[in-house]
């Protein structure tokens, strides 16, 4: 059974539903100033959501921005999680670290490392992460989930923003290689038997995968 789409109001009620205080309104506008699109408030929730469900300690985001998004992550993580962030855009990360002093967290739970994350991933530790977020370059997004397997220990989560890419992800007329990839990430996703996957439609798509537990890893 398909429901129907709900009315633009329901819709602005749920993204909004946990509000933003002014420490992420600080933030997005330091996003705003350099071009930097943040996630969604929506989005942003479901990270810290995730985050405290999971009671992460090691997460990697890619896609510093300002640091609204690693700002929810923290939030979310345990007291002493430390938060993995990477950028191309050293200048992001400047304006992410004003925005992690502004909620309180201490320089040592979020590790800013400026560089390409195709370059950088590749030098994390395998396994030892409970979440990975990517909100990077769209065209890098296959590679991004190849490296998040890996990465992740087994019950991890791995998310992607933009899932559904401004409503053309679901119009099999754009064919655009953003657009692609990203379709055909989720494809591979929910055909992946080893992961668990969801699509959230809060902001402009919120794709999300547990890895599921080897069955060598479970006991009794």
């Amino acid at each position: 059974m398909t429901l129907p789409a709900p009315k633009p109001a329901t819709w602005s009620y749920a993204e909004t539903f946990v509000e933003e205080d002014d420490v992420l309104a600080a933030a997005r506008a330091r996003a705003d100033e350099v071009g930097a699109v943040a996630i969604g408030s929506g989005g942003g929730a479901a990270l810290r959501f995730l985050a405290s469900a999971i009671e992460a300690r090691a997460v990697v985001e890619v896609g510093t921005g300002a640091g609204v998004s690693g700002v929810w992550l923290l939030r979310g993580m345990r007291s002493d999680g430390i938060l993995t962030t990477i950028d191309i855009e050293a200048e992001h990360q400047r304006l992410a670290r004003e925005s992690y002093n502004d909620a309180g967290i201490p320089p040592q739970r979020a590790r800013t490392i400026a560089g390409a994350a195709l370059e950088v991933l590749p030098r994390l530790t395998d396994g030892h992460y409970d979440l990975v977020f990517c909100d990077g370059d769209k065209a890098e997004y296959a590679a991004y989930l190849k490296e998040a397997l890996r990465l992740l220990r087994p019950g991890g989560i791995v998310a992607f923003d933009n899932a559904l890419w401004h409503d053309r992800v679901a119009d099999p007329s754009q064919r655009d290689e953003d657009t692609t990839v990203i379709r055909e990430l989720g494809r591979e996703i929910a055909a992946n038997d080893s992961l668990v996957p969801m699509l959230l439609p809060v902001g402009d798509g919120l794709l999300v995968a547990k890895k599921e537990w080897a069955s060598e890893d479970v006991t009794g």
